[in-house]
């Protein structure tokens, strides 16, 4: 299995509306495995988080979670979010960036998930002579 493209694409993005003095903003799956962000502020299961330079302090997108930290109603916040609970990246002025219209699995459900057995022995050919019959 290749290793996922999403922490590149959200690396390029911030760096991108940085680059341009945009404003980048992630919004991320607050349900998913791993998401530490502050409930009061998550609506239908999601929240926007705005991670440009001067509203966070330690952001580290190189690592799995991603994480910094913020104020949140002038209260200090850890935040952190595995880059597969990221739903969208982008630029508030102007809404450009990726979005991914879905979490990805956690990779540890996909090392959960059941294998398909494999067949010791490859099914027999029957035996005898082959029937065939007309079906209309």
């Amino acid at each position: 299995m290749l290793p996922s493209r999403r922490p590149y694409l959200i690396r390029a993005i911030y760096e991108w509306c940085c680059d341009h003095s945009f404003t980048p903003h992630v919004l991320i799956a607050a349900d998913y495995p791993g998401v530490v962000v502050p409930r009061e502020h998550v609506h239908e299961g999601r929240i926007t988080l705005n991670i440009s330079p001067a509203a966070v302090q330690n952001l580290n997108l190189e690592t799995d979670p991603i994480w910094f930290s913020a104020r949140f109603g002038g209260r200090p916040f850890d935040v952190q979010f595995p880059p597969g609970a990221v739903l969208a990246v982008f630029a508030r002025e102007n809404g450009e960036g990726v979005l991914f219209g879905q979490v990805e699995a956690p990779e540890d459900a996909a090392a959960a998930a059941p294998q398909p057995e494999q067949d010791p022995e490859p099914p027999k050919p029957p035996r005898g002579r082959p029937q065939l019959r007309v079906v209309k």
